[in-house]
């Protein structure tokens, strides 16, 4: 079946989520999270798929092994498109809306190294920030986990210190719940986002590219 938009069942179940993360909510409301959430959800994925590539849903269960925060689910469903270990493009849903993002999302040191020395050079951090400009230009936020001082081995007045201070690097927007959501406008916004995110992704791919260190 094709996707025809999150019905409204689906934020009102994260919004149950949210004030009752237990498993007797989940499981007494487990119906909704079938019909509402992963069902759109995996036919949004395959409207998108012949342009972007299979996307990935993850569990809705944390992992809380090493958490101090033992909630045992998450409070979004996201759905990501690979294309290298830990860059891809992402889509959620959660109780305040729908979220279309692309970019690095891992943090591994060989990843970070990679990206700081391509940020680094003129010949490709140049193009990078140009991205990232165009991005904010078009409203997109860019955001990912950054040092809140300069990076070791770099000076405050390097052109492009704000870059370097990311381990991570994600562009995207943020839909709030209107009635277009309830639709198939849905597949037209995230793809007009994702097509947008692509140079990102791309500069990414080629500079720093999946960790190429062993799994822990």
């Amino acid at each position: 079946m094709g996707f025809s938009g999150f019905p409204d069942e689906a934020f009102l179940f994260y919004e149950g989520l949210e004030a009752d993360n237990s498993k007797t909510y989940f499981t007494r409301h487990k119906h909704l999270y079938e019909e509402a959430v992963r069902a759109p959800m995996l036919a949004l994925a395959e409207e998108l798929a012949g342009e972007f590539g299979t996307a990935h849903l993850f569990r809705p269960h944390r992992d809380v092994r090493y958490a101090k925060d033992k909630s045992p689910y998450k409070t979004h469903q996201g759905a990501f498109v690979e294309r290298q270990p830990g860059i891809g493009l992402y889509v959620q849903i959660d109780a305040d809306g729908i979220r279309a993002a692309g970019g690095l999302y891992s943090q591994a040191s060989d990843q970070v190294a990679r990206y700081r020395a391509a940020v680094d050079e003129d010949l490709t951090g140049r193009p990078l920030e140009a991205v990232v400009a165009a991005l904010r230009s078009a409203g997109y936020a860019v955001e990912g986990d950054r040092l809140k001082t300069r990076p070791r081995g770099f000076t405050d007045d390097h052109p492009r210190i704000e870059l370097l201070r990311h381990r991570s690097l994600y562009a995207g927007r943020r839909f709030e719940p209107e009635p277009w959501v309830h639709t198939g406008e849905v597949v037209k916004r995230v793809r007009e986002s994702w097509r947008a995110f692509e140079p990102l992704v791309d500069w990414l791919c080629a500079h720093v590219r999946g960790s190429e260190l062993p799994r822990r």
